[in-house]
């Protein structure tokens, strides 16, 4: 009663079974389906004429000045923050990589590192390499200097860029 023959046809038939409520479910995924939205959305919106009162509260971002996160900046934490741009960077004096040496980096005038071919996009920028400065352009170089070589995307949390910028500074 039970021979192969027989329980290979029921194994394929609940495999052939499977497989037509899997594709069901895909085509009602694809027909009503949820793209663009969260699950909690609505899909579409009913005017009532009321403005939506009861909704949350928007977040107040705080913006906290570099300068008094800088002061309580950690060398230490810098140091191994310091990995991501040894890569392209060195801290010695003359030594430079794909991008010029960081010594002394801290309030040196900018494209002064001897020797590096510095892009067109850095060479527009002027003055000098203030921790401020540093900051704003470890957190988009793209947008500090645009056309610069230098193809890292940024470093967004200004603690971490502090950090850093206070272990560059012990290199000076």
């Amino acid at each position: 009663m039970f021979d192969t023959m027989t329980m290979t046809k029921v194994l394929g038939g609940f495999c052939g079974a499977l497989l037509i409520f899997l594709m069901g479910n895909w085509a009602g995924d694809a027909l009503y389906g949820f793209y663009g939205h969260s699950e909690h959305e609505q899909s579409y919106v009913i005017d009532t004429g009321e403005e939506d009162a009861g909704g949350a509260a928007e977040e107040e971002v705080v913006q906290v000045a570099f300068a008094d996160v800088y002061a309580n900046a950690s060398a230490d934490a810098g140091e191994r923050l310091f990995r991501q741009c040894q890569a392209c960077h060195a801290l010695e004096a003359g030594k430079n990589g794909t991008g010029p040496y960081l010594y002394g980096v801290v309030n040196r005038p900018k494209h002064s590192a001897e020797g590096y071919s510095y892009s067109d996009g850095l060479l527009a920028t002027s003055g000098e390499w203030t921790p401020e400065n540093i900051s704003n352009f470890i957190a988009n170089p793209r947008e500090y200097a645009p056309g610069t070589k230098m193809a890292y995307s940024g470093m967004k949390d200004v603690e971490d860029r502090a950090n850093l910028i206070a272990y560059l500074a012990t290199f000076n």
